[in-house]
């Protein structure tokens, strides 16, 4: 009897001596949070769940060895048993009857050959990619213990994207030839640190004493911040209240070597979030801002003022905060410019107390959404994460798409021109804790872009955009990341 029939036999007795039994199958090329997800979501509707991983002699999608993707497989303590399956997957369901069949959702409207086999003993066919809201960093943590968890899921990632030190280093130290251009909203933040001190007895609320105030350059302000710190000459267009938080803006990015276009918009203030914190955690936030578009003469005067520019810009970033600068009429005239011109764009549009649109950006070389933002730019609320992110790269035609994922780390899609496939990777999150999580995607967005325009591929770039996240929230407030930072995080993770 072969190890695979053995394995059979095991599970048609234990679902003779009463056990419930769940099945799935599929390519499992690199693990990542979506299948992670779905494995979870799986395990739950059984008291045995066993995966039927996909022959790569046999499957096209296949693109790791079996024992590979076996081994990657088993070490999650979700999964029961794994078994090669080729042709004779629905051998097996027939052979086993298990108790559910769970697929993705995106095949609950194509042919699905096991619902005849279920149907026929009375089991049930699922659709479900999992929870979306449920965090996949505890099951990582269940099987590696923290200190071994970073070098043992970055040794694959290094090895298959030829990621060194000496190839990182080459890179970055080419940002210094870099022209960038920043378009964006300015925020300003402003941190009021407080000691608790209880709870009011008056009413249940949380009382508080100030102690000390601190200001910062945020929104697409540092953006451009990192963009200079970093080593590139950064032209950065933005608007600003007639009110002393647009001067301290403008002070920050003559602080910082930032050629600053900015105009003084006398309709609206400058956007101000204020944070009351006590011991790094944040208990109110409030928000100073209007939204409404900017009007058609400061339009003009932007497009004038980019498009004399435009012709030395390496690389243009979008860093969209949703507070009136980069409506609809100003992006498509300034991505004109740049079509015309061959100059790639990247492009992000913030979800978090205002509601984001990716939808107005095309013809991306990046985008870097949330889950939350990559799912409303499509309207999907149900589907995995391969789905959404496929969708996102064909509405905003975008070559490379990388789903950040908080503590989850981020999900990479990558088209490839020679075979026009979304190629899929992910990294984890490289900081275990986090003092401040403002800040760390646009820190990732702007490295990220800085080494596709440098000549690094697609998973390099992440990688370094990675670290600089990992940087930007083990400090409070948005501070400007410096390269050497980047080399000191570069010397514990590639040794």
């Amino acid at each position: 009897m072969t190890t695979k029939q053995a394995m059979i036999e095991r599970l048609i007795q234990a679902r003779e001596s009463g056990k419930s039994l769940c099945f799935v199958s599929g390519n499992f090329n690199i693990i990542h949070p979506g299948h992670l997800r779905f494995l979870l979501f799986a395990s739950e509707q059984a008291d045995i769940l066993v995966v039927g991983l996909y022959d790569r002699h046999d499957s096209l999608h296949a693109f790791f060895d079996n024992e590979e993707r076996l081994m990657a497989l088993k070490a999650l303590s979700c999964v029961d048993e794994v078994m090669v399956v080729n042709g004779d997957r629905l051998d097996v369901i027939k052979q086993i009857q298990p108790n559910v069949i769970v697929k993705g959702k995106e095949f609950s409207k194509a042919e699905n050959p096991e619902k005849a086999i279920v149907d026929s003993y009375g089991g049930r066919l699922i659709f479900s990619s999992g929870d979306k809201l449920l965090s996949s960093r505890e099951l990582l943590l269940q099987q590696l213990n923290e200190d071994s968890r970073l070098s043992q899921l970055l040794q694959g990632y290094h090895e298959r994207y030829n990621i060194s030190r000496d190839t990182v280093e080459h890179y970055l130290a080419n940002f210094n030839q870099l022209k960038i251009a920043v378009l964006g909203d300015i925020i300003v933040d402003e941190y009021q640190e407080c000691m608790a001190i209880g709870m009011s007895q008056e009413d249940p609320t949380i009382a508080v004493s100030p102690l000390e105030s601190f200001r910062y350059l945020g929104g697409a302000g540092i953006v451009a911040g990192h963009g200079a710190r970093l080593g590139a000459d950064v032209t950065f267009f933005s608007i600003c209240g007639e009110d002393q938080h647009g001067e301290f803006a403008k002070q920050k990015l003559q602080e910082y070597g930032i050629n600053a276009i900015v105009k003084t918009d006398p309709s609206r203030p400058t956007t101000h979030k204020l944070r009351y914190r006590a011991k790094d955690k944040t208990l109110l936030r409030v928000n100073q801002y209007r939204r409404h578009d900017i009007d058609a003469p400061l339009i003009n005067a932007f497009v004038n003022d980019f498009e004399r520019r435009a012709a030395e810009f390496d690389i243009v970033l979008f860093a969209d905060f949703n507070f009136g600068l980069l409506c609809p009429a100003l992006v498509d005239r300034i991505s004109s410019i740049c079509h015309a011109q061959n100059i790639p764009i990247v492009a992000d549009s913030q979800t978090s107390s205002q509601t984001g649109d990716l939808g107005k950006f095309n013809n991306l070389l990046l985008t870097s959404p949330t889950e939350l933002e990559a799912r409303q730019t499509i309207q999907d609320d149900s589907n995995g994460l391969i789905e959404v992110s496929k969708g996102v790269a064909e509405k905003l035609n975008a070559k490379n798409v990388l789903v950040t994922l908080g503590g989850e780390g981020v999900l990479i899609r990558h088209l490839n021109p020679d075979t026009n496939v979304l190629e899929t990777d992910n990294l984890p999150a490289f900081a275990d804790a986090a003092i401040d999580t403002a800040g760390a995607g646009d820190a990732m967005f702007v490295t990220t872009a800085l080494m596709l325009a440098s000549g690094a591929n697609i998973w390099q770039a992440a990688f370094v955009g990675s670290i600089a996240s990992c940087i930007q929230v083990g400090v409070r407030g948005n501070v400007p990341i410096s390269k050497q930072s980047i080399y000191q995080k570069l010397g514990e993770l590639l040794p």
